[in-house]
């Protein structure tokens, strides 16, 4: 009787290993979320190139110009804490809640939100200059267009404010650090597309 059990047991399936899957449910959520807001970018970017190739003047005279190279200047710092993300990312792969990672997703929550403090500044500076929203159809596609940008923005600083109390107490999920670095690799992707569009037309 043992011997049939040995038998049987030497032609049984293998056990599989279970396979966690290669986007958590929060990511996947995340994605979804950014394939909507770029349909609403592009009903945007849309309107813009419509309205600048109808215009007979775009920007139009009179109007403030915007700050080209501050802008540029300011769009490094962007893509550089995009970088940093993804590097805080690998070394919370593969060292979980350590320093080196902590370190690097406070980095990219200080260049994220110099960043926007810099846009604000600027935004400031245009408004004082008479660049309004009811100034022209110009000023209102701006600030629509990046305004809409800065508040994606603030809400993915938001989102890595909270990845960096999770990662400091030691809490934190990898499918909520996919989640968020998704968010932030969108705000930091659309951003050059936007920059040429509203900057340099």
């Amino acid at each position: 009787m043992d011997t049939m059990k040995t038998i049987d047991a030497s032609f049984a399936e293998p056990e599989q290993p279970e396979r966690s899957p290669v986007l958590s449910s929060s990511a996947m959520g995340i994605l979804i979320f950014i394939v909507t807001e770029l349909m609403f970018f592009a009903s945007l970017i849309s309107a813009y190139l419509i309205i600048s190739a109808v215009a007979e003047a775009w920007p139009p005279e009179g109007q403030p110009r915007l700050p080209v190279l501050a802008s540029a200047l300011n769009s490094l710092v962007l893509f550089a804490s995009g970088f940093v993300l993804f590097r805080g990312y690998r070394s919370f792969i593969s060292e979980g809640h350590s320093e080196r990672s902590i370190k690097l997703v406070r980095l990219c929550l200080w260049l994220g939100t110099v960043f926007v403090a810099v846009q604000g500044f600027e935004w400031v500076r245009l408004l004082s200059y008479g660049l309004t929203m009811t100034s022209s159809q110009y000023g209102a596609f701006f600030y629509l267009i990046i305004g809409t940008h800065a508040i994606h923005a603030i809400g993915a600083l938001i989102g890595i404010w909270c990845l960096l109390s999770k990662l400091r107490s030691g809490v934190l999920k990898q499918s909520s650090f996919q989640a968020v670095l998704f968010f932030w690799y969108f705000v930091v992707g659309i951003w050059p597309v936007l920059y040429v569009l509203v900057y340099l037309s």
